[in-house]
């Protein structure tokens, strides 16, 4: 069994950026136990449809949710979102590697950026 190759230094900082968010880390959690849909999530949250569809958008951009549609027994569209199994190990030497591959610029080293 091999192990998975280190991320990129794009993915890696996607990857954290997405998870930053005490929401998404929510999200993540609760589609760790089960799948959920929308509004159920929503609701088993606390936080409206609204914030919630931007957060399950950001976790799928960063390739750590998945959604699929389904038909109710009533015969309602229902998207189901589930948690993409996923292992980030992040030591000095996995930052030194990802660092090394580095294509997005920090928005905070531009002229005229404010700190």
């Amino acid at each position: 069994m091999s192990a998975a190759p280190p991320p990129t230094g794009d993915d890696l900082v996607r990857v954290l950026a997405t998870l930053s968010n005490p929401h998404r880390l929510r999200v993540v959690a609760a589609l760790a136990r089960e799948r959920a849909y929308v509004s159920g999530l929503a609701r088993q949250l606390g936080i409206s449809r609204a914030l919630l569809q931007v957060h399950l958008r950001k976790l799928a951009a960063a390739g750590l949710v998945t959604a699929r549609l389904e038909l109710s027994e009533d015969g309602k569209a229902m998207n189901y979102y589930e948690v993409e199994p996923f292992v980030l190990t992040l030591t000095p030497e996995v930052i030194a590697t990802a660092v090394e591959t580095l294509t997005a610029s920090d928005p905070t080293e531009r002229p005229g950026a404010t700190r």
